[in-house]
């Protein structure tokens, strides 16, 4: 299967405002990123591969830059219609969507990687995501913390040892 050349939207209209707002992190960040993760929603515009059978829906990251706000809020911008819908295939239009975005925030060799969906970016909720102060401090090897959204999986005894990243969206009418 041929991969088509994903067109942009050259007039994307949905823009969101994505907020980092960093609580109780034991120190500063090396580097502030992010990346937006697109998806074909909508798989019957896709061929089905030869062997399998499958259809393997395109998808396309875009980086996120974030704008130092404070010291602990960072700012960016993302277009929900980024990607153009088109009759990639010749099997009718393809509808892009996007199916997460997420922060990546670095000390050292560790990455903090807060997410939100399209779910949580489209009701604009704050999405808190809890990380424990002790992966801040072990950089002796490259890795990614991931963090939870459930601040209960956390013992009571240990809760002064966590510290969180919220990613709050806010559509940014144009």
């Amino acid at each position: 299967m041929k991969t088509p050349d994903i067109k942009q939207n050259p007039h994307p209209k949905t823009r969101y405002e994505i907020t980092v707002t960093i609580n109780d992190a034991p120190g500063p960040f090396d580097s502030v990123a992010g990346v937006v993760h697109y998806m074909v929603e909508n798989d019957r515009c896709v061929p089905l591969t030869p062997i399998s059978g499958a259809t393997l829906a395109p998808e396309k990251n875009f980086p996120i830059t974030f704008t130092r706000v404070s010291d602990n809020v960072y700012k960016g911008t993302i277009y929900a219609d980024l990607l153009q819908d088109e009759d990639y295939y010749g099997l009718g239009v393809c509808h892009w969507a996007v199916n997460t975005m997420w922060a990546t925030l670095k000390v050292k060799g560790v990455d903090f990687s807060p997410a939100m969906d399209l779910k949580e970016i489209v009701s604009q909720k704050p999405t808190p995501t809890y990380f424990v102060k002790a992966d801040y401090f072990n950089t002796d090897k490259e890795r990614s913390a991931f963090g939870t959204t459930n601040r209960s999986l956390f013992q009571t005894e240990s809760s002064t040892d966590i510290f969180s990243m919220t990613l709050s969206a806010k559509e940014d009418f144009q």
